[in-house]
C-alpha cells in the first residue's frame, strides 16, 4: 500500500486529543509495528512516534496506563505539549525527560496501544495482523538468546494483557507485512464510510 494514501486519510479524521490526532499501532511484539510506524511517520511529513517500549518498564510490563494517561494524553487534551521519561531497559531506570510535541497526528506504536483507557483518545486504531506466535518468534529471533529470560516472562505477561483487554476486536485497519509493502483490511471496528473498503497495494484506492 502507498503510506502517503493512509496518511492522506488519517490527516482527514477528527482530532481525538485536544488538536491531535492519537493514531494507534498495536500487535504482538515482534509483529512489525515499529517499523511501520516509521514508514508512516515519514509518510505524515515526520510525525512523533511514541514508542511504548520507552513507557513500560521491567516492572511494569502493561500497568503503565496511568502514567501515560497523566503524563502525554492529558497535556495533549490540554493543547500542551508533554514530558515524560522514557524508560533505559539497559539500566533499569528512566532517563532525562523528552518532550512530545503537539503535532496533527501522533503515533502511539507499542503492544498495548489499544487498550481500554487509550481508546476513547484514539482517533484510529491499526492492528498488525500477524499470529502471535510468529510474531513472538521472530521477536526471538531478534533478540537473541541473551533475551531468552525476558521473552518468557514477556509472552506470559502478553497473554494475560490480551486475554483481559483486548485491541484487535477494536481496531480499525488491519495492516498486513507483504514482500511488496503493506496489505490495508478492513477492521473489526471498522463501520461503512470509515473503514476501508478494497485492499490497496498498488496505487491509491477509496481506503476511507
Amino acid at each position: 500500500m502507498h503510506l502517503h494514501t493512509l496518511a492522506q486519510r488519517l490527516l482527514r479524521l477528527p482530532p481525538s486529543c485536544g488538536s491531535v490526532r492519537l493514531v494507534g499501532v498495536d500487535g504482538h511484539a515482534g509483529s512489525g509495528k515499529t517499523t511501520f510506524a516509521a514508514g508512516l511517520a515519514g509518510a505524515l511529513g515526520g510525525a512523533p512516534v511514541l514508542h511504548l517500549d520507552d513507557i513500560a518498564t521491567h516492572d511494569e510490563f502493561f500497568a503503565w496506563d496511568g502514567r501515560l494517561l497523566r503524563e502525554v494524553v492529558e497535556p495533549l487534551g490540554r493543547g500542551e505539549s508533554a514530558r515524560y521519561r522514557p524508560y533505559d531497559w539497559r539500566l533499569r531506570d528512566f532517563g532525562p525527560a523528552r518532550t512530545l510535541p503537539r503535532a496533527p497526528v501522533i503515533l502511539v506504536e507499542g503492544v498495548g496501544a489499544g487498550r481500554r483507557a487509550l481508546r476513547p483518545r484514539l482517533a484510529a486504531l491499526l492492528w498488525m495482523e500477524l499470529g502471535h506466535e510468529e510474531a513472538w518468534a521472530r521477536g526471538r529471533r531478534r533478540d537473541g538468546s541473551a533475551q531468552s529470560d525476558f521473552w518468557e516472562r514477556w509472552v506470559r505477561a502478553e497473554r494475560r494483557h490480551f486475554a483481559e483487554d483486548p485491541s484487535e476486536p477494536f481496531a480499525d485497519l488491519l495492516v498486513r507485512q507483504c514482500s511488496d509493502g503493506y496489505e490495508v483490511l478492513p477492521g473489526p471496528a471498522g463501520t461503512p464510510g470509515r473503514g476501508p473498503s478494497v485492499t490497496d497495494r498498488d496505487g491509491p484506492a477509496s481506503v476511507w
